[in-house]
């Protein structure tokens, strides 16, 4: 990409905008806001104490005798890793403020101002967002995992990580989380309000497969295989996944392409209306 030049007053040099001064920026406007934190410690509470209270949940059902037939079938991995759907909220709400709140304080102009072009600092933006959502992400899950995996030794249900779909599980559930706060950040820029974001967003995915599955057969499950949500529920299945709903790397393929769509319309709003 070639850099932008902007003159200088007063016979200064003129200073050279490159992408990574860009993203070096971003970095430094992310880590500075309190809430950036604040949300990322709540997600990652919200993963590994969830987790750790439904392992702990099942293993006491488990213990009372409450299984069928008196066999003992848990997805040790699935149970320790459903934190992740109340987390995602968490990543959502902040891949929104992260863009909404520049517009709403005009902070946003400042950006556009200091970077004649506009495009790299969405992709900016939405770098580092994602670098700093993966990372944590992925430390809660593993974090999630192995917590989970430690209350339910009590039974003898416990995973490890060369149980089969585990390894790939706590992965995905990172890399999901990352697409939905992508996906956040895609629709700040491109609905620019803080309420109407977040409620697209939620929209998306807790509402739409509520609705596709009051749809009959096979309306429901055509929907329902490209609905994040459902992707998700694929991705942490380690046992008996349903065969309705794509495999679970499709399907958190699936979840990159909403990202994908709300990052190229906020790009294309970007471009075309003032800040």
């Amino acid at each position: 990409m070639t850099a932008a030049v902007t003159s200088r007053p007063f016979g200064l040099p003129a200073l050279r905008v490159t992408q990574l001064g860009v993203v070096r920026s971003e970095w430094i406007k992310l880590r500075s806001l309190r809430s950036t934190w604040f949300s990322l410690l709540a997600a990652v509470l919200i993963v590994d104490g969830l987790g750790t209270l439904f392992s702990a949940l099942h293993t006491h059902r488990v213990e009372g005798g409450v299984t069928p037939g008196g066999q003992i079938v848990i997805d040790a991995t699935e149970v320790s890793l459903r934190g992740v759907f109340l987390a995602q909220l968490a990543i959502g709400v902040l891949g929104v403020l992260v863009i909404s709140g520049e517009y709403a304080t005009g902070m946003i102009r400042s950006s556009l101002a200091a970077t004649p072009r506009r495009l790299p600092v969405l992709v900016a933006k939405a770098a580092v967002f994602a670098a700093v959502v993966f990372v944590i992400a992925l430390a809660a899950t593993f974090g999630a995992f192995f917590l989970g995996q430690a209350v339910q030794a009590s039974i003898h249900v416990q995973a490890t990580l060369s149980t089969p779909g585990a390894l790939r599980a706590i992965v995905a559930s990172a890399v999901y989380l990352t697409l939905i706060g992508l996906m956040a950040v895609g629709l700040g820029f491109l609905i620019r309000n803080t309420a109407g974001a977040i409620a697209t967003l939620f929209g998306i995915v807790l509402v739409a497969p509520i609705l596709a599955n009051t749809l009959p057969t096979p309306y429901s499950t055509d929907i329902g295989k490209v609905l994040p949500l459902n992707a998700l529920g694929q991705a942490i299945s380690t046992l008996n996944p349903d065969p309705n709903l794509l495999s679970p790397w499709a399907g958190i393929g699936v979840t990159a392409v909403w990202a994908a769509v709300a990052l190229v319309g906020g790009a294309v709003v970007l471009m075309r209306r003032d800040a």
